[in-house]
């Protein structure tokens, strides 16, 4: 697995990886608030892969208003692909547990 730079963020830990995605735990440079960067793994994903991500996140910002679904701070744009910030409850993988 790799670790990434994505200004304005602080990558500090690989939380888990499948076939399409990476996610990431660290913090904002801002304000130090803690994020999770969930990022496409393909160096050029497809059109159908960048859309899903963009679908994926519009329905998390859609749902946010409901009592214990996570915040999706942003949608950045990472080399050439994306990479959703979402808030982090400090939660663990079930693969984990």
């Amino acid at each position: 697995m790799q670790m990434l730079n994505i200004p304005h963020y602080q990558i500090t830990k690989i939380v888990y990886e499948n076939s399409d995605s990476l996610i990431y735990r660290g913090t904002q440079n801002k304000d130090g608030l803690p994020i999770i960067l969930k990022v496409l793994k393909d160096d050029y994903p497809s059109p159908e892969k960048l859309t899903r991500y963009r679908q994926e996140y519009d329905i998390i910002r859609s749902l946010e208003t409901i009592t214990g679904v996570i915040n999706a701070y942003s949608l950045e744009k990472y080399q050439n692909t994306l990479a959703i910030c979402l808030e982090d409850f400090n939660g663990q993988s079930l693969k984990h547990w």
